[in-house]
């Protein structure tokens, strides 16, 4: 694992427990986009932050995927009316509350290439694999790694990661194709998921996976 921004001593010990070899990477990838959705990517939202940067890197990691029939998903988080006052999380972070079906805040970014083909999950948590039959879908589809693209580090794509792993498909998180409201908490997990539960690439080795497999 490579040095982390936490300190040599923090390092020296996450090597000694053995954490941060390398994952595996398969042959069969699919690109994740995790809740890239205006009410993430535009700061004019509670929950929102600027993430240009990061829709446009994820564009590219899409496109790369396409040329080599990689099967490409995309999540957002909507919430019924309903479920507004029966879901803990949303006493938790009642920022998520603005999350509503229909609204605008749920759309995925429109700078994004989505289409018909690509497969769609809404979600009601911070995972992209928890209650939403997406580990299903990606084994029928002959998927053994997912490539995680999207919004926030430190929440749904760091949730997503540990769902990822466990339900045993390879796991690379594309560190510029990635981000959150704040630098802390995004390296912080950025590190965490590197020393645990997948390989952070950046975008360049990540666009090469896929162009190995190709």
């Amino acid at each position: 694992m490579s040095a982390g921004p936490h300190g040599a001593a923090t390092d020296a010990t996450y090597d000694t427990a053995g954490f941060g070899a390398p994952g595996r990477r398969g042959t069969r990838p699919a690109v994740v986009v995790v809740d890239l959705s205006a009410g993430f990517t535009d700061p004019a939202y509670p929950t929102g932050s600027d993430l240009s940067a990061v829709v446009t890197a994820t564009g590219e990691l899409v496109a790369a995927a396409r040329a080599i029939g990689a099967p490409v998903v995309w999540t957002t988080i909507a919430y019924t009316p309903a479920e507004l006052d029966t879901l803990p999380w949303l006493v938790k972070a009642p920022g998520m509350r603005g999350l509503v079906e229909g609204s605008p805040a749920v759309a995925l970014d429109d700078r994004l290439d989505v289409r018909p083909v690509d497969h769609l999950v809404v979600k009601k948590g911070a995972s992209a694999f928890f209650d939403t039959g997406l580990a299903t879908l990606l084994r029928a589809s002959g998927v053994d790694t997912v490539l995680l693209c999207g919004a926030t580090t430190s929440g749904c794509i760091r949730a997503s990661a540990v769902d990822a792993v466990q339900s045993g498909f390879g796991v690379l998180v594309a560190r510029d194709c990635v981000g959150d409201r704040a630098a802390g908490p995004h390296a912080a997990n950025l590190f965490d998921i590197a020393a645990k539960y997948g390989d952070v690439l950046g975008r360049d080795e990540a666009l090469g996976y896929l162009e190995e497999i190709a």
